[in-house]
């Protein structure tokens, strides 16, 4: 009895803790995708139910923490099938996520996906690197693999 008292504990204290996932508009991501940054920015689209979009999260969360030239933003895309935060909070809180993490809170993908990039078929996951200084920008609709971050960003660099 008490060791599920203190597992119940541990788990409340560590959500409490957590970031919170902040909802945004198709304008609050266009604006971060478009305003001017010394860092790089590495935008991914996941979903906690999208398996091949969990695994690579810890290739984002390294890039965050190992590279400061470099900012990475988690873009929850559950709000179309579950418009209730709470699931990607409790995700983010189960992960320890560090990298900021938004929840895009727009139904109807096919209205706006080609208003993030043309070239996004609205697959999950998608990542796109951007670098506002050089104007390049390369969108990536797979999954990531180790060292594949780095090289897409030496892409972009220069």
């Amino acid at each position: 009895m008490t060791f599920r008292f203190l597992l119940l504990f541990w788990s409340l204290s560590l959500a409490a803790t957590a970031q919170q996932a902040k909802e945004i508009t198709l304008n609050d991501l266009q604006q971060l995708i478009t305003t001017s940054s010394e860092q790089i920015q590495v935008i991914n689209f996941w979903a906690t139910w999208c398996a091949p979009c969990v695994k690579e999260i810890p290739l984002f969360e390294s890039l965050n923490k190992e590279n400061k030239l470099v900012h990475v933003t988690l873009v929850s895309m559950d709000y179309d099938l579950d418009p209730n935060p709470d699931k990607v909070n409790r995700f983010i809180a189960r992960k320890k996520l560090q990298s900021d993490v938004v929840i895009l809170a727009e139904t109807d993908p096919n209205s706006w996906i080609d208003k993030i990039d043309k070239n996004w078929g609205g697959a999950l996951p998608a990542t796109l690197i951007i670098n506002t200084k050089t104007a390049k920008r390369k969108l990536v609709q797979r999954e990531l693999h180790e060292g594949e971050l780095e090289k897409l960003i030496e892409e972009v660099k220069n």
